[in-house]
């Protein structure tokens, strides 16, 4: 009973956040809607029928897809490179780390607008940099070329923080005493890196791309503040693709909206599911 006591607080909240919401989401995909978007009558599988026959669903998947590895695999190998960088034992290092790291207290929001003014076509610090190497101006968030891969790179910094601090976090944890095993039978620079630091990061390693992939299959409000899903529907993720059935212009189609959150939930499962069954064996547990 007192554990009960102590865990009640949360379960109330994850079920008022959470549980609920998921089995309304349920509810609603098996259910037409009226006007207002309330339940109007039970349709069965209808809705997920008319969502498998959306002519763009593929293209959508794809987008979601891309973006995902656009952001979680950057992300992963910048947050090795700096984190490595950091651990060097020289003065003023510190202050690098806190730097590095400060991404993480940004909020998506905060970031989004700040990428807004750096990508900004007339004024941005972007096509400034490519104007004094003489290059044409970039339309990075109103080209369709470039709007999706803009947003990706706005999200790996707004998630370097994070990584930089759980990698470093993972890099301080290895024993000293195996780096000196390792350098007494001569290994050095780049072979120490790859065949004593790497492995024994992989936990860590595997964490921050579980994590990550499933914040960037959820990513909504860098690419709402951004690029609204354009141009085009060039940045149109399965997330936003639920927002604009949903909300967007005046939408209330709630039965569509919630099978495509669901699609997205079973993909979320599976993609996770797969890294576990797949990777997790190439994991070093010490």
């Amino acid at each position: 009973m007192t554990a009960i006591a102590f865990v009640a607080p949360s379960l109330l909240l994850f079920s008022i956040w959470i549980f609920y919401p998921l089995v309304r989401s349920v509810y609603l995909s098996f259910h037409a809607n009226d006007l207002f978007g309330g339940p109007a009558g039970f349709v069965g599988l209808a809705q997920y029928q008319q969502l498998f026959t959306l002519p763009n669903l593929r293209e959508t998947i794809v987008r979601t897809a891309a973006f995902t590895v656009m952001t979680v695999v950057p992300g992963l190998v910048l947050g090795t490179v700096i984190a490595l960088a950091l651990q060097a034992r020289i003065a003023g290092i510190g202050i690098f780390r806190t730097l590095l790291a400060t991404p993480f207290a940004f909020s998506v929001a905060t970031a989004s607008v700040i990428f807004q003014i750096f990508f900004n076509p007339g004024v941005g610090v972007f096509n400034g940099i490519l104007n004094v190497f003489h290059v044409q101006p970039v339309g990075w968030l109103t080209n369709p070329a470039t709007a999706l891969a803009s947003v990706a790179a706005a999200t790996v910094w707004l998630q370097l923080g994070y990584n930089v601090l759980v990698l470093s976090s993972g890099l301080q944890g290895i024993p000293e005493e195996i780096y000196e095993a390792a350098k007494l039978d001569g290994a050095r620079g780049f072979r120490l890196a790859t065949r004593v630091t790497l492995p024994m990061l992989t936990p860590t390693l595997f964490f921050l791309l579980v994590v990550s992939t499933i914040a960037a299959l959820q990513s909504f409000g860098q690419i709402h503040i951004l690029t609204r899903g354009g141009p085009a529907g060039a940045t149109t993720t399965l997330v936003y693709s639920v927002y604009l059935n949903a909300f967007a212009f005046g939408s209330t189609n709630y039965g569509l909206a919630s099978a495509m959150a669901l699609v997205l939930f079973v993909i979320v499962i599976a993609v996770t599911a797969i890294q576990f069954g797949v990777l997790e064996r190439r994991v070093f547990y010490r």
